[in-house]
């Protein structure tokens, strides 16, 4: 671990970041012209304390999790990530098998999307980050781990995750996301696509039928009923914008103004602010 190093290439990209780079308010008192300390620290889920030990190379060295972190709240690009992780003490991620890194350009499009329903999805249905009115609507997705971070996975072994959406959709959303599996799967065999799919045909004899059928082409509609446990039905529109080169999805939920759903959404947006 290189100390002086990892906190002047902090330091140095924290102050290349405006706040509206991030999606927070500049207010009008503001000196500084890059990000505080304690800014990238909330955005990286840390305290500002342990952050600025990190800057000021005192303290433990960081885990792999907390460079991540700093990563993403610094909108860091591939290369600038795998330094930060040498420069921290660790190697870099492999590229082959990790995929959770987000772009800076969709991390900066989802920071100005903080009262909208945003989530960003991996290649293999994975959640890795959503905006505050997102895990309002649909929950905390990003929580899970192993291959449960899948919603492809979830579909088929846990109940809860069809409670989402009204029972005349199941079908389709099953053999929808076995579709959507089933490309992954083609692409690389021998990734996590292909440990859901073992994992899948022994644990879920629907998940087994469905499969054996080799549907493919099947895709969502932009719109789309979600079920809401205190709100209940929400008729949505759900846009979708495709990075190639992470091959990762930004979906972006959305309702027509003046209908109920869009009365629904904006309550969503104020209580998770």
């Amino acid at each position: 671990m290189d100390r002086a190093q990892l906190a002047d290439f902090l330091r140095t990209r924290r102050e290349s970041l405006r706040p509206e780079d991030v999606g927070l308010p500049r207010g009008p008192r503001r000196r500084t012209a890059g990000l505080r300390r304690e800014e990238v620290a909330a955005l990286a889920g840390m305290s500002a304390d342990y952050y600025g030990r990190i800057e000021q190379q005192r303290g433990p060295g960081p885990s792999e999790q907390m460079l991540a972190a700093l990563a993403r709240a610094l909108h860091l690009s591939l290369a600038e990530r795998d330094h930060l992780f040498r420069l921290g003490g660790h190697p870099a991620p492999q590229r082959v098998s990790r995929d959770d890194h987000i772009a800076p350009g969709m991390m900066r499009i989802l920071d100005r999307l903080g009262d909208t329903p945003a989530m960003v999805i991996s290649r293999y249905g994975e959640t890795l980050l959503q905006t505050a009115p997102a895990v309002a609507l649909v929950g905390d997705e990003s929580r899970f781990t192993g291959l449960a971070r899948s919603c492809w996975y979830r579909w088929f072994t846990d109940p809860a995750a069809r409670r989402l959406y009204p029972a005349e959709d199941h079908d389709r959303q099953g053999r929808i996301f076995a579709a959507q599996l089933r490309d992954a799967y083609a692409a690389v065999p021998r990734s996590r696509a292909g440990e859901i799919v073992t994992a899948l045909l022994a644990a879920s004899p629907e998940f087994a039928g469905i499969w054996a059928e080799h549907g493919i082409g099947l895709a969502h509609t932009d719109r789309k009923t979600l079920l809401h446990p205190e709100l209940g039905p929400l008729d949505l529109y759900c846009q979708t914008l495709h990075d190639p080169g992470q091959l990762q999805t930004l979906l972006v939920f959305t309702a027509a103004p003046g209908s109920p759903s869009y009365e629904k959404l904006q309550m969503l947006a104020a209580v998770s602010a």
